[in-house]
């Protein structure tokens, strides 16, 4: 069975929607986040599976951040910094 999550990072700046599947091969959680293209992680229990995406979503945006900022210095992008609230 699906779950569907709300997880907040850091001082509640960003949510994301999270999918919750119980691995019935391997036993277990898996646990993606459909609006970061290959984020998931997994875990033994719910709880754990959720924390551990809350790192794999924080490592996924410190990742596609990177990546802009080398694009953007090839003059691929404009980056202005700024904050969501």
């Amino acid at each position: 069975m699906n779950k569907i999550k709300n997880l907040k990072l850091k001082d509640n700046i960003i949510k994301f929607v999270v999918i919750l599947e119980e691995d019935k091969e391997n036993g277990g959680y898996v646990v993606r986040c459909p609006a970061i293209k290959g984020c998931w992680s997994q875990g033994d229990t719910k709880e754990e599976a959720l924390e551990n995406i809350k790192e794999a979503i924080v490592g996924c945006l410190k990742s596609l951040n990177a990546k802009t900022m080398r694009e953007a210095k090839k003059g691929k992008y404009l980056v202005q910094k700024g904050a969501v609230i």
